[in-house]
């Protein structure tokens, strides 16, 4: 028993190493803007843009890979638990091989852990709601309905086609519509498209599925069409072609433009960038193709017989699944494994604790000693600047005393000569002025006393005129009365 975990755990890592389907948008996550590592499959790397379905949260964007390279992509809806459309490159049709079908943990349960595509029944139990979002074997068993690829294994050989067998790339199909889709796409694809492009080199193709009311134990959508688009670009020139069918066995796969086959879709739905290079396309390749694919049509379908695909069975898994190993590995090693990526995860965050209690300590030190170096070289400066501002300030204060003295000195020589002459010699003329005042006061006083004088004289004269006057005018009569 000992030895057998320690096995049992290297297959387990083992298994989650051969195929994985990387989960590039979920749901409730940021919308990315491509399909990763799958963007390769896709005409000049860009996806298809506006079809029905394709907006909103209830769809992711899967990467399928095995033995960690990238197979094809898929846009998966959460809500009808099927593909959309699944895009892949033509790699040669080949013998088939087991069918293993795996889900995609992340879908239902991105908590889980577990990455990457993984056999259903070393899942079961250890993921949340398994089934809630995607399809799962339970749903497909007595329904009277097989898990029908979008990209057919038919089309592929070794780990491409091993990378087929995902219920991600599933939508349920009645058996002879199961049987007649794979024939028609093996016989378009192998027949028609991939001889007149390079023998598939060059060769982007995406088919697809629009889902309907219908639905398998009210789970699944069953799809009401299914359709497929090709676009070869051999580098020099283009063409491209499309095809839809309703999803019926009488139906056979009709041909028609992509740019009809986008306006079928939904209006606005662009297949390929540049409409697969519009500006390059060859009429006369296309027209090769066209009598190709009608010489295809002509035939009648030759179904080959698959290996049990369907939930025709009631529910009897297969001796492998069912064996003691699987029991062990799901009641031992899963805990084991739980318990194992546990102890990493604690010892990873004592770890990033411990580094981090360091990084802090260090962060506290190196803080410390250049506070400490700030506040030295903060007071030396402040010491350096006051001293340099006492000195200013003394310098200054001379600088303010000889401009004072120079401004004095430079008023005492701006000082006109005359006017130092005339301040000087002012008490002189004031004194020499002093005689020639008093003379002249004494002339004011003599002409004021000899004006009087003759004043004084005048009316004495004039008084004695009329008096004379008036003397001789009446004394005469006296005498002579």
């Amino acid at each position: 028993m000992r030895t057998s975990l320690p096995l049992l755990a290297a297959v387990a890592l083992a298994l989650a190493g051969w195929a994985q389907g990387e989960v590039v948008a979920t749901k409730g996550g940021e919308e990315a803007a491509g399909f990763g590592d799958c963007d390769g499959f896709f005409y000049q790397r860009t996806p298809p843009e506006g079809l029905p379905g394709q907006s909103g949260d209830q769809h992711v964007k899967i990467c399928q890979k095995y033995n960690q390279e990238p197979r094809f992509a898929t846009l998966y809806s959460t809500r009808d638990r099927i593909p959309l459309y699944a895009a892949f490159l033509y790699t040669g049709g080949g013998q088939s091989g087991e069918e293993r079908w795996l889900v995609e943990p992340q879908i239902d349960d991105p908590e889980n852990g577990l990455e990457g595509m993984m056999p259903e029944v070393e899942v079961t139990g250890s993921v949340d709601n398994l089934g809630s979002k995607q399809a799962v074997t339970a749903d497909y068993v007595d329904s009277g309905y097989e898990r029908g690829q979008l990209n057919p294994s038919s089309l592929h050989n070794g780990d491409h086609e091993i990378a087929t067998y995902t219920l991600t790339n599933a939508v349920p199909l009645t058996p002879p519509l199961h049987e007649i889709w794979h024939w028609e796409i093996e016989s378009l694809v192998g027949e028609a498209l991939a001889p007149h492009c390079d023998n598939g080199k060059g060769l982007y193709l995406v088919s697809g599925a629009i889902p309907s009311t219908l639905k398998v134990k009210d789970k699944v959508s069953v799809p009401e069409s299914l359709w497929l688009a090709a676009c070869c670009d051999d580098g020099s020139k283009t063409w491209s072609l499309g095809f839809i069918k309703q999803a019926t066995a009488e139906n056979r796969l009709e041909d028609l433009t992509v740019e009809a086959l986008e306006k079928t879709l939904h209006a606005g739905a662009q297949l390929f960038k540049n409409h697969c290079g519009q500006d390059r396309h060859d009429p006369k390749k296309l027209e090769e193709v066209h009598h190709a694919v009608k010489h295809v049509r002509a035939k009648e379908p030759v179904p080959q017989a698959k290996k049990s695909t369907t939930g025709q069975h009631t529910g009897t898994q297969p001796k492998e699944e069912s064996g003691f190993l699987k029991k062990l590995f799901y009641f031992i090693v899963t805990p084991i494994f739980k318990l194992l990526k546990l102890v990493v995860y604690l010892v990873g965050y004592i770890v990033k604790y411990t580094f981090s209690l360091l990084w802090r300590l260090i962060q506290t030190i190196v803080g410390g000693v250049f506070t400490f170096i700030k506040g030295i070289a903060t007071a030396l400066l402040n010491v350096f600047v006051d001293v340099a501002r006492v000195g200013v300030s003394i310098l200054n204060g001379i600088a303010k005393n000889i401009y004072s003295v120079l401004m004095v000195t430079y008023k005492i020589l701006s000082i006109p000569v005359n006017v130092i002459l005339d301040i000087v010699s002012f008490p002189f003329y004031t004194l020499g002025a002093i005689p020639t005042v008093l003379r002249d006061i004494a002339s004011g006083i003599g002409g004021l006393f000899l004006l009087a004088i003759d004043a004084t004289t005048s009316i004495v004269t004039g008084l004695n005129y009329i008096v004379s006057h008036l003397a001789k005018r009446f004394l005469p009569k006296i005498y002579d009365a």
